[in-house]
């Protein structure tokens, strides 16, 4: 599997559990920056393992590519995980589109995106450096929603920090890995050469050489941060093992330049917990 470092650990995690034979090789998080190098990235690396008589399968969503990895997978028979982001594979993607349409200024967190936040989103969007910019990136943002995978007095610390940073409300979510575990079940499972390999569920082909046609993705907050993000700097397996490339998002939407400006929405201090959620206040 060629996978992201955000969803890497998680996915080293399952395989490892499930007896799965399965080499992980994790693609920098920080793709995400640029999601037009994904999946070159993705196919470099894939080459190389399909070179050395493995099945190759992407860990990715969408990720921001907009059919990028989709074309891969078609170019080179691989198959990827469904939907558009990390998120949907979390929480399942009617859940999202709930929380979005109740609160559309809602900033989403992983428990990578906990750990790293300094680094991931401070640091990569010279916030560290000029703290005045706050207002530009995160100025809309109503509450804050940590989709936890695993959590512990630390962790939880460290969430209720990053939700102070904002000054919003936390809410926590605890989805865990459960559907990230069926989804690769279902990918490491169908056999070769099945068509829906080729394509995640509810996500329309496109044809080689054309993009997803652009409008705003409910909770597509990696790939909105990967428009405006811009970094400073930057065993041979037993016959029949899989090879698993796996991509994860980058923490905080922004604004996406391609929609027409909006108002902040507003606020609603009153609106219940979403079921399973527990409401914090950092």
């Amino acid at each position: 599997m060629i996978a992201c470092g955000a969803l890497g650990g998680h996915i080293r995690e399952i395989t490892a559990r499930r007896g799965w034979r399965v080499e992980v090789h994790n693609l920098p998080s920080l793709l995400h920056n640029h999601p037009e190098r994904i999946a070159p990235a993705a196919e470099r690396l894939a080459r190389d393992l399909q070179a050395r008589g493995l099945q190759v399968a992407l860990g990715y969503a969408d990720c921001g590519s907009y059919g990028a990895l989709d074309e891969l997978c078609s170019r080179l028979s691989l198959r990827r995980l469904p939907g558009l982001h990390c998120y949907d594979l979390l929480a399942g993607p009617g859940r999202l589109r709930e929380m979005f349409e109740r609160e559309p200024g809602t900033y989403l967190l992983t428990d990578f995106l906990v750990r790293s936040f300094r680094r991931s989103v401070l640091a990569e969007l010279g916030l560290d450096a000029h703290p005045e910019l706050w207002p530009d990136y995160f100025g809309h943002y109503r509450r804050v929603v940590w989709l936890a995978q695993s959590r512990d007095a630390s962790l939880d610390a460290e969430a209720a920090a990053v939700a102070e940073t904002f000054g919003l409300p936390l809410t926590v979510i605890d989805v865990g890995t459960g559907g990230l575990e069926r989804e690769l079940e279902r990918l490491l499972g169908e056999p070769a050469g099945h068509p829906d390999a080729l394509k995640s569920p509810g996500t329309p082909r496109q044809p080689p050489g054309s993009r997803a046609p652009r409008g705003p993705q409910l909770g597509d907050e990696c790939n909105q941060a990967a428009v405006v993000a811009r970094p400073r700097r930057r065993d041979t397996p037993e016959p029949g093992a899989w090879s698993l490339l796996c991509g994860s998002g980058v923490a905080g939407a922004t604004p996406d330049p391609h929609s027409p400006a909006q108002p902040a929405p507003a606020p609603h201090p009153t609106s219940p917990p979403e079921s399973g959620e527990r409401r914090c206040t950092a």
